[in-house]
């Protein structure tokens, strides 16, 4: 998914659906990817706590953005890492939420860049925890359903 930041550029004007349709769409779909191991909200909000980390000192030195870039396109790397990185033989994060960090990095390149990249991950995760706690319910409704009919299957055998 491509993420477009700006309606007009020029005029600092955002993309005035980015902060809810695009996020809450994208909030969704990571969300069809998560499971007990993949996508938890403890995981993403590593790479959100990142991006505030970085918010908070270029807020306090805005001059120093130059220098902090690179430090803050490496998230890619560590977002490449954490999908590589498997637990239970799931990855720790989905291809959709990697390539979620990748279209967003590629499109800092000026502070006000990461301005609207800081904004639209607050706005996502705000959708994730919503969208993910709606997904373990759906999971769990699976599971029972998948109890009840192996139970139902063994008919009156008694184990």
């Amino acid at each position: 998914m491509e993420i477009k930041f700006w309606k007009d550029r020029d005029n600092k004007l955002v993309e005035p659906d980015l902060f809810s349709n695009v996020a809450w769409e994208l909030a969704k779909d990571i969300a069809k990817e998560s499971n007990d191991r993949t996508n938890t909200p403890t995981q993403l909000r590593k790479f959100y706590d990142e991006i505030i980390r970085f918010d908070g000192i270029i807020k306090t030195k805005p001059e120093e953005f130059d220098q902090l870039l690179p430090y803050i396109k490496m998230l890619n790397a560590k977002a490449a890492y954490a999908h590589a990185r498997e637990s239970g033989g799931k990855p720790l994060i989905s291809q959709k939420f990697k390539d979620f960090i990748s279209s967003g990095l590629k499109n800092v390149n000026s502070k006000d860049d990461f301005d609207v990249l800081s904004s639209f991950f607050e706005a996502f995760m705000g959708f994730y925890k919503f969208e993910y706690e709606e997904r373990k319910k759906e999971m769990k409704q699976q599971r029972e359903h998948s109890q009840h009919s192996q139970n139902f299957n063994r008919g009156g055998q008694r184990r």
